[in-house]
Protein backbone atom coordinates (compact mmCIF):
# COMPACT_ATOMS: atom_id res chain seq x y z
CA UNK A 1 0.00 0.00 0.00
CA UNK A 2 1.53 3.37 -1.02
CA UNK A 3 2.34 5.76 1.79
CA UNK A 4 1.61 8.80 -0.38
CA UNK A 5 -0.86 9.65 -3.12
CA UNK A 6 1.86 9.07 -5.74
CA UNK A 7 4.26 6.13 -5.84
CA UNK A 8 7.23 6.29 -8.24
CA UNK A 9 10.44 4.40 -8.98
CA UNK A 10 13.62 6.04 -7.66
CA UNK A 11 14.32 7.77 -10.96
CA UNK A 12 10.79 9.12 -10.95
CA UNK A 13 11.47 10.97 -7.71
CA UNK A 14 14.68 12.37 -9.22
CA UNK A 15 12.69 13.72 -12.18
CA UNK A 16 10.08 15.18 -9.83
CA UNK A 17 12.79 16.95 -7.82
CA UNK A 18 14.43 18.33 -10.96
CA UNK A 19 11.06 19.49 -12.28
CA UNK A 20 9.99 21.21 -9.07
CA UNK A 21 13.33 22.93 -8.53
CA UNK A 22 13.36 23.99 -12.17
CA UNK A 23 10.05 25.79 -11.70
CA UNK A 24 11.61 27.56 -8.74
CA UNK A 25 14.70 28.73 -10.61
CA UNK A 26 12.48 29.84 -13.51
CA UNK A 27 10.45 31.86 -11.01
CA UNK A 28 13.58 33.50 -9.66
CA UNK A 29 15.10 34.41 -13.02
CA UNK A 30 11.86 35.48 -14.75
CA UNK A 31 9.88 37.09 -11.93
CA UNK A 32 12.36 38.28 -9.31
CA UNK A 33 15.33 39.06 -11.52
CA UNK A 34 14.30 40.12 -14.99
CA UNK A 35 10.79 41.40 -14.21
CA UNK A 36 10.97 42.88 -10.72
CA UNK A 37 14.61 43.93 -10.27
CA UNK A 38 15.34 45.20 -13.80
CA UNK A 39 11.93 45.71 -15.46
CA UNK A 40 13.17 43.98 -18.60
CA UNK A 41 9.70 42.54 -19.17
CA UNK A 42 6.14 42.99 -17.98
CA UNK A 43 4.14 40.03 -16.67
CA UNK A 44 0.43 39.39 -16.87
CA UNK A 45 -1.10 39.34 -13.34
CA UNK A 46 -1.86 35.64 -13.76
CA UNK A 47 1.81 34.78 -14.37
CA UNK A 48 3.00 37.23 -11.73
CA UNK A 49 0.73 35.78 -9.03
CA UNK A 50 1.74 32.24 -9.92
CA UNK A 51 5.44 33.06 -9.51
CA UNK A 52 4.83 34.89 -6.23
CA UNK A 53 2.85 32.01 -4.81
CA UNK A 54 5.37 29.40 -5.93
CA UNK A 55 8.30 31.31 -4.45
CA UNK A 56 6.38 31.69 -1.18
CA UNK A 57 5.91 27.93 -1.05
CA UNK A 58 9.42 26.92 -2.08
CA UNK A 59 11.75 29.65 -0.79
CA UNK A 60 9.99 32.07 1.55
CA UNK A 61 11.67 34.90 -0.37
CA UNK A 62 10.11 38.34 0.10
CA UNK A 63 10.11 40.08 -3.28
CA UNK A 64 11.07 43.49 -1.91
CA UNK A 65 14.03 42.09 0.02
CA UNK A 66 15.40 40.09 -2.90
CA UNK A 67 15.04 42.96 -5.37
CA UNK A 68 16.61 45.51 -3.01
CA UNK A 69 19.63 43.33 -2.31
CA UNK A 70 20.14 42.54 -5.98
CA UNK A 71 19.91 46.19 -7.03
CA UNK A 72 22.39 47.14 -4.33
CA UNK A 73 24.71 44.42 -5.65
CA UNK A 74 24.71 46.14 -9.04
CA UNK A 75 25.12 49.61 -7.55
CA UNK A 76 27.97 48.64 -5.19
CA UNK A 77 29.45 45.70 -7.08
CA UNK A 78 32.78 44.39 -5.77
CA UNK A 79 33.03 47.07 -3.08
CA UNK A 80 32.78 46.55 0.69
CA UNK A 81 29.11 47.61 0.36
CA UNK A 82 28.33 44.78 -2.07
CA UNK A 83 26.02 42.39 -0.15
CA UNK A 84 27.62 39.22 -1.53
CA UNK A 85 30.86 39.74 -3.45
CA UNK A 86 33.36 36.83 -3.33
CA UNK A 87 36.04 39.43 -4.03
CA UNK A 88 35.21 40.91 -0.61
CA UNK A 89 34.02 37.92 1.45
CA UNK A 90 35.87 35.13 -0.33
CA UNK A 91 34.44 32.44 -2.60
CA UNK A 92 33.93 29.88 0.18
CA UNK A 93 31.79 32.24 2.26
CA UNK A 94 29.52 33.24 -0.63
CA UNK A 95 29.28 29.74 -2.12
CA UNK A 96 28.42 27.88 1.06
CA UNK A 97 27.04 30.61 3.31
CA UNK A 98 25.43 33.02 0.88
CA UNK A 99 22.11 32.71 2.69
CA UNK A 100 23.64 34.24 5.81
CA UNK A 101 24.86 37.23 3.77
CA UNK A 102 21.39 37.59 2.27
CA UNK A 103 19.71 37.49 5.69
CA UNK A 104 22.08 40.05 7.13
CA UNK A 105 21.47 42.49 4.28
CA UNK A 106 17.70 41.95 4.31
CA UNK A 107 17.73 43.25 7.90
CA UNK A 108 19.25 46.58 6.79
CA UNK A 109 16.30 48.99 6.57
CA UNK A 110 18.25 51.52 4.49
CA UNK A 111 18.88 48.90 1.77
CA UNK A 112 15.20 47.99 1.54
CA UNK A 113 14.10 51.62 1.52
CA UNK A 114 16.59 52.79 -1.09
CA UNK A 115 16.56 49.85 -3.48
CA UNK A 116 13.26 48.05 -2.89
CA UNK A 117 10.91 50.50 -4.61
CA UNK A 118 8.34 49.38 -7.17
CA UNK A 119 7.83 45.88 -5.78
CA UNK A 120 4.41 44.34 -4.93
CA UNK A 121 2.74 45.93 -1.92
CA UNK A 122 -0.82 44.65 -2.16
CA UNK A 123 -2.82 43.02 0.66
CA UNK A 124 -1.65 39.54 -0.36
CA UNK A 125 1.98 40.60 -0.10
CA UNK A 126 1.59 42.51 3.17
CA UNK A 127 -0.62 40.06 5.05
CA UNK A 128 0.56 36.70 3.71
CA UNK A 129 3.74 36.46 1.65
CA UNK A 130 5.87 38.95 3.62
CA UNK A 131 4.33 38.40 7.05
CA UNK A 132 4.10 34.60 7.04
CA UNK A 133 7.15 33.44 5.12
CA UNK A 134 7.55 30.21 7.07
CA UNK A 135 3.92 29.28 6.53
CA UNK A 136 4.48 28.78 2.82
CA UNK A 137 7.53 26.59 3.39
CA UNK A 138 5.62 24.52 5.94
CA UNK A 139 2.69 24.14 3.57
CA UNK A 140 5.07 22.89 0.86
CA UNK A 141 6.34 20.24 3.30
CA UNK A 142 2.79 19.06 3.97
CA UNK A 143 2.06 18.89 0.23
CA UNK A 144 5.23 16.87 -0.47
CA UNK A 145 4.44 14.42 2.36
CA UNK A 146 0.86 13.95 1.20
CA UNK A 147 1.92 13.36 -2.40
CA UNK A 148 4.99 11.18 -1.88
CA UNK A 149 4.87 9.87 1.67
CA UNK A 150 8.10 9.82 3.76
CA UNK A 151 10.26 10.35 0.63
CA UNK A 152 8.47 13.68 0.37
CA UNK A 153 10.71 14.94 3.15
CA UNK A 154 13.72 14.43 0.87
CA UNK A 155 11.91 16.11 -2.01
CA UNK A 156 11.14 19.08 0.24
CA UNK A 157 14.70 19.29 1.62
CA UNK A 158 16.18 19.48 -1.89
CA UNK A 159 13.65 22.17 -2.80
CA UNK A 160 14.68 24.20 0.23
CA UNK A 161 18.41 23.86 -0.53
CA UNK A 162 18.22 24.48 -4.27
CA UNK A 163 18.01 28.29 -4.36
CA UNK A 164 20.33 28.89 -1.38
CA UNK A 165 23.05 26.86 -3.11
CA UNK A 166 22.59 27.64 -6.81
CA UNK A 167 21.36 31.24 -6.57
CA UNK A 168 22.89 32.59 -3.36
CA UNK A 169 25.98 30.40 -3.78
CA UNK A 170 26.85 29.49 -7.36
CA UNK A 171 25.53 32.57 -9.17
CA UNK A 172 26.64 35.15 -6.60
CA UNK A 173 29.88 33.31 -5.83
CA UNK A 174 31.24 31.42 -8.83
CA UNK A 175 29.59 33.96 -11.14
CA UNK A 176 31.97 36.60 -9.78
CA UNK A 177 35.03 34.43 -9.47
CA UNK A 178 35.49 31.85 -12.24
CA UNK A 179 34.48 31.61 -15.90
CA UNK A 180 34.84 33.57 -19.11
CA UNK A 181 34.19 37.24 -19.84
CA UNK A 182 32.85 38.66 -23.08
CA UNK A 183 32.39 42.15 -21.67
CA UNK A 184 34.42 44.38 -19.37
CA UNK A 185 32.19 46.09 -16.79
CA UNK A 186 33.93 47.40 -13.67
CA UNK A 187 33.36 44.20 -11.74
CA UNK A 188 34.49 40.57 -11.70
CA UNK A 189 31.35 39.04 -13.25
CA UNK A 190 31.84 35.84 -15.24
CA UNK A 191 29.82 33.55 -17.47
CA UNK A 192 29.84 30.04 -16.05
CA UNK A 193 28.99 26.94 -18.06
CA UNK A 194 27.43 24.37 -18.34
CA UNK A 195 24.81 25.22 -15.72
CA UNK A 196 22.08 26.58 -18.01
CA UNK A 197 19.42 23.98 -17.33
CA UNK A 198 20.03 24.10 -13.57
CA UNK A 199 19.97 27.88 -13.06
CA UNK A 200 17.76 29.11 -15.87
CA UNK A 201 20.28 31.11 -17.89
CA UNK A 202 21.63 32.95 -14.85
CA UNK A 203 25.01 31.37 -15.57
CA UNK A 204 25.47 34.10 -18.22
CA UNK A 205 26.29 36.54 -15.44
CA UNK A 206 28.88 38.65 -17.26
CA UNK A 207 26.43 39.18 -20.11
CA UNK A 208 23.85 40.32 -17.57
CA UNK A 209 26.19 42.84 -15.93
CA UNK A 210 26.99 44.27 -19.37
CA UNK A 211 23.30 44.70 -20.31
CA UNK A 212 21.50 44.62 -16.97
CA UNK A 213 18.06 45.60 -18.30
CA UNK A 214 17.98 43.01 -21.09
CA UNK A 215 15.36 40.26 -20.81
CA UNK A 216 17.68 38.01 -22.81
CA UNK A 217 20.95 36.99 -21.15
CA UNK A 218 22.51 35.01 -24.01
CA UNK A 219 24.64 36.95 -26.48
CA UNK A 220 26.13 34.25 -28.72
CA UNK A 221 24.34 31.49 -30.61
CA UNK A 222 26.00 28.82 -28.47
CA UNK A 223 24.98 30.38 -25.15
CA UNK A 224 21.88 28.72 -23.69
CA UNK A 225 19.42 30.95 -21.83
CA UNK A 226 16.55 28.68 -20.88
CA UNK A 227 14.87 31.56 -19.05
CA UNK A 228 14.65 33.48 -22.33
CA UNK A 229 12.94 30.50 -23.95
CA UNK A 230 10.29 30.54 -21.22
CA UNK A 231 9.86 34.31 -21.58
CA UNK A 232 9.28 33.91 -25.32
CA UNK A 233 6.72 31.20 -24.56
CA UNK A 234 4.93 33.43 -22.04
CA UNK A 235 4.97 36.27 -24.58
CA UNK A 236 3.42 33.98 -27.21
CA UNK A 237 0.66 33.16 -24.70
CA UNK A 238 0.24 36.90 -23.99
CA UNK A 239 1.32 36.38 -20.40
CA UNK A 240 4.44 38.54 -20.80
CA UNK A 241 5.57 41.56 -22.78
CA UNK A 242 9.27 41.95 -23.51
CA UNK A 243 10.44 45.51 -22.91
CA UNK A 244 14.17 45.43 -23.62
CA UNK A 245 16.85 43.16 -25.03
CA UNK A 246 20.52 43.90 -25.60
CA UNK A 247 20.98 45.54 -29.03
CA UNK A 248 23.31 44.12 -31.65
CA UNK A 249 26.52 45.92 -32.58
CA UNK A 250 26.45 47.25 -36.14
CA UNK A 251 29.76 48.08 -37.81
CA UNK A 252 30.29 49.91 -41.11
CA UNK A 253 33.96 49.55 -42.01
CA UNK A 254 33.63 52.14 -44.79
CA UNK A 255 33.10 54.99 -42.32
CA UNK A 256 36.06 57.32 -41.95
CA UNK A 257 34.78 59.75 -39.30
CA UNK A 258 32.69 59.24 -36.21
CA UNK A 259 29.30 60.88 -35.74
CA UNK A 260 26.50 60.98 -33.18
CA UNK A 261 25.53 57.43 -34.18
CA UNK A 262 29.08 56.25 -33.46
CA UNK A 263 29.02 57.93 -30.06
CA UNK A 264 25.65 56.42 -29.17
CA UNK A 265 26.80 52.94 -30.20
CA UNK A 266 30.02 53.27 -28.18
CA UNK A 267 28.08 54.35 -25.08
CA UNK A 268 25.44 51.64 -25.49
CA UNK A 269 28.03 48.90 -26.03
CA UNK A 270 30.67 50.40 -23.73
CA UNK A 271 31.50 47.15 -21.95
CA UNK A 272 31.83 45.30 -25.26
CA UNK A 273 34.02 48.15 -26.58
CA UNK A 274 36.28 48.01 -23.54
CA UNK A 275 36.52 44.21 -23.72
CA UNK A 276 37.51 44.38 -27.41
CA UNK A 277 40.04 47.12 -26.62
CA UNK A 278 41.70 44.93 -23.98
CA UNK A 279 41.55 41.75 -26.06
CA UNK A 280 43.04 43.43 -29.13
CA UNK A 281 46.01 44.65 -27.08
CA UNK A 282 46.78 41.40 -25.26
CA UNK A 283 49.65 40.38 -27.61
CA UNK A 284 51.11 43.91 -27.41
CA UNK A 285 50.92 43.96 -23.62
CA UNK A 286 52.38 40.47 -23.31
CA UNK A 287 55.28 41.34 -25.59
CA UNK A 288 56.00 44.54 -23.65
CA UNK A 289 55.99 42.78 -20.28
CA UNK A 290 58.25 40.04 -21.62
CA UNK A 291 60.74 42.25 -23.51
CA UNK A 292 61.18 44.67 -20.65
CA UNK A 293 61.26 41.80 -18.18
CA UNK A 294 58.87 43.75 -15.99
CA UNK A 295 58.14 40.76 -13.79
CA UNK A 296 61.79 40.39 -12.89
CA UNK A 297 62.22 44.14 -12.47
CA UNK A 298 59.29 44.21 -10.03
CA UNK A 299 60.47 41.12 -8.19
CA UNK A 300 57.50 39.12 -9.47
CA UNK A 301 56.89 36.35 -11.99
CA UNK A 302 55.83 37.34 -15.48
CA UNK A 303 52.39 35.73 -15.24
CA UNK A 304 51.39 37.69 -12.15
CA UNK A 305 52.61 40.98 -13.61
CA UNK A 306 50.81 40.38 -16.90
CA UNK A 307 47.60 39.49 -15.06
CA UNK A 308 47.68 42.71 -13.04
CA UNK A 309 48.25 44.85 -16.13
CA UNK A 310 45.48 43.18 -18.11
CA UNK A 311 43.03 43.38 -15.23
CA UNK A 312 43.97 47.04 -14.81
CA UNK A 313 43.13 47.70 -18.45
CA UNK A 314 39.81 45.92 -17.98
CA UNK A 315 38.66 47.35 -14.68
CA UNK A 316 40.82 50.39 -13.95
CA UNK A 317 43.31 50.74 -11.10
CA UNK A 318 40.65 52.00 -8.70
CA UNK A 319 38.72 48.72 -8.97
CA UNK A 320 41.66 46.39 -8.32
CA UNK A 321 42.71 44.84 -5.01
CA UNK A 322 45.51 46.80 -3.35
CA UNK A 323 48.17 44.19 -4.22
CA UNK A 324 47.30 44.19 -7.94
CA UNK A 325 46.95 47.96 -8.01
CA UNK A 326 50.49 48.32 -6.70
CA UNK A 327 51.84 45.96 -9.39
CA UNK A 328 49.95 47.88 -12.08
CA UNK A 329 51.27 51.25 -10.90
CA UNK A 330 54.87 49.99 -10.85
CA UNK A 331 54.49 48.44 -14.31
CA UNK A 332 53.11 51.69 -15.72
CA UNK A 333 55.97 53.63 -14.18
CA UNK A 334 58.47 51.30 -15.87
CA UNK A 335 56.90 51.24 -19.34
CA UNK A 336 55.99 54.27 -21.50
CA UNK A 337 54.01 51.97 -23.82
CA UNK A 338 51.85 50.61 -21.00
CA UNK A 339 51.34 54.15 -19.71
CA UNK A 340 50.07 55.17 -23.14
CA UNK A 341 47.68 52.22 -23.37
CA UNK A 342 46.35 52.82 -19.88
CA UNK A 343 45.91 56.55 -20.56
CA UNK A 344 43.93 55.73 -23.70
CA UNK A 345 41.86 53.31 -21.67
CA UNK A 346 41.03 56.02 -19.15
CA UNK A 347 40.14 58.51 -21.88
CA UNK A 348 37.87 55.97 -23.55
CA UNK A 349 36.04 55.17 -20.30
CA UNK A 350 35.68 58.88 -19.56
CA UNK A 351 33.68 59.33 -22.77
CA UNK A 352 30.66 57.53 -21.33
CA UNK A 353 31.05 59.14 -17.93
CA UNK A 354 30.97 62.81 -18.99
CA UNK A 355 27.33 63.60 -18.33
CA UNK A 356 27.81 67.39 -18.46
CA UNK A 357 29.28 67.46 -21.98
CA UNK A 358 27.08 68.00 -25.04
CA UNK A 359 26.79 65.34 -27.71
CA UNK A 360 28.79 67.50 -30.09
CA UNK A 361 31.60 67.82 -27.54
CA UNK A 362 31.61 64.08 -26.93
CA UNK A 363 31.75 63.37 -30.66
CA UNK A 364 34.77 65.68 -30.94
CA UNK A 365 36.43 63.94 -28.01
CA UNK A 366 35.78 60.53 -29.55
CA UNK A 367 37.20 61.70 -32.88
CA UNK A 368 40.27 63.01 -31.06
CA UNK A 369 40.67 59.65 -29.30
CA UNK A 370 40.47 57.80 -32.61
CA UNK A 371 43.12 60.06 -34.13
CA UNK A 372 45.36 59.55 -31.11
CA UNK A 373 45.01 55.79 -31.48
CA UNK A 374 45.58 55.99 -35.23
CA UNK A 375 48.86 57.92 -34.82
CA UNK A 376 50.13 55.76 -31.95
CA UNK A 377 52.13 53.47 -34.24
CA UNK A 378 50.64 50.41 -32.49
CA UNK A 379 49.12 48.20 -35.18
CA UNK A 380 46.60 46.51 -32.91
CA UNK A 381 45.42 49.88 -31.62
CA UNK A 382 45.11 51.25 -35.15
CA UNK A 383 42.99 48.27 -36.19
CA UNK A 384 40.80 48.70 -33.14
CA UNK A 385 40.39 52.41 -33.92
CA UNK A 386 39.26 51.76 -37.49
CA UNK A 387 36.65 49.27 -36.33
CA UNK A 388 35.40 51.56 -33.57
CA UNK A 389 34.95 54.37 -36.08
CA UNK A 390 32.51 52.14 -37.95
CA UNK A 391 30.15 51.72 -35.00
CA UNK A 392 26.72 53.18 -35.59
Amino acid sequence: MPLGLIELPWWGYVLVILGLTHITIASVTIFLHRHQAHHALDLHPLASHFFRAWLWLTTGIVTRNWVAIHRKHHAKCETPDDPHSPQVYGLKKVLFDGVDLYRRESAVAETLERYGHGTPNDALERHLYARHRQLGIGLMLVIDLLLFGPIGLTVWAVQMLWIPFFAAGVINGVGHYWGYRRFAPNDASRNILPWGLLIGGEELHNNHHAYATSAKLSNQWWEVDIGWLYIRLLAALRLAKIRRVAPKIRVDLTKRHCDVGTLQAVVTHRYAVLARFVDSLKPTVKQEVRQRQLGTALGLDEKRTLRAVQRGLQRGAENLPASERMILERALAASPLLRLLYALRQELVALWGRSNASREQLVEQLESWLQHAETSGIIALQQFSKRLCGYG
